[in-house]
């Protein structure tokens, strides 16, 4: 049987209404072999952790330009817990080098920031299938 491929689940939290990048890595990633959903724009944090139930997805990936990553990784973590939801969660966008480690304290199990290559994250999730 041939092992089914990493579910993930893109979204894009908040006010945020920049989404090409997000749009560009969902594409590189079904071309790289996972199976991936996107929220589309402006959902709560709520209601990304929702679908990512609803979906049964094994990731979830929160791409954030607004600068308000911080908050809305804080709030990724009390709804994950609320949730019961132990699954990992990623985060990527505009996020300066120096709050990756606030990201990560926070819950996430990887930020991504600025500068960060689509190949790289590629990587990333190519692991957690191993």
């Amino acid at each position: 049987m041939e092992p089914q491929p990493l579910k993930i689940l893109l979204a894009k939290p908040g006010l945020d209404g920049h989404d090409v990048g997000v749009k560009v890595l969902g594409h590189a990633m079904v071309d790289a072999g996972f199976e991936v959903s996107y929220t589309g724009l402006r959902k709560s944090i709520e209601e990304i952790v929702r679908l990512a139930v609803e979906k049964k997805v094994e990731v979830i990936g929160l791409s954030i330009l607004s600068g308000t990553h911080l908050e809305l990784c804080e709030q990724m973590n009390e709804e994950m817990k609320r949730a019961k939801l132990s699954i990992p969660w990623i985060v990527g966008g505009n996020i300066p080098d120096d709050d990756v480690e606030a990201i990560e304290d926070a819950g996430a199990l990887q930020a991504f920031p600025t500068g960060t290559t689509i190949e790289e994250v590629v990587e990333f999730c190519y692991k957690l299938e191993e």
